[in-house]
């Protein structure tokens, strides 16, 4: 079996990357949870789900670490 026909346009290194930035985006999702933070749950769900909607593996490096870094400067708001 092919597994680029199996992957359907996506390569292998925009599935890593989906992985990483939907690791930090259940991380982050959790600890908004936990805080009661609505803000953060919403940039973790933004992380998890963005890369089912792109196929296109520098959106997907750019679009998570934008959404990581805002995470990130806005680690302490309340």
């Amino acid at each position: 079996m092919d597994l680029g026909a199996a992957l359907k346009g996506f390569s292998i290194a925009g599935v890593v990357g989906g992985l990483i930035f939907s690791s930090i985006g259940m991380f982050v999702f959790m600890h908004g949870k936990r805080t009661m933070n609505p803000q953060r749950m919403l940039i973790g769900g933004a992380l998890m789900l963005y890369c089912m909607f792109t196929n296109e593996t520098l959106w997907i490096y750019l679009a998570g670490t934008g959404l990581t870094f805002f995470a990130y400067i806005n680690r302490n708001a309340e």
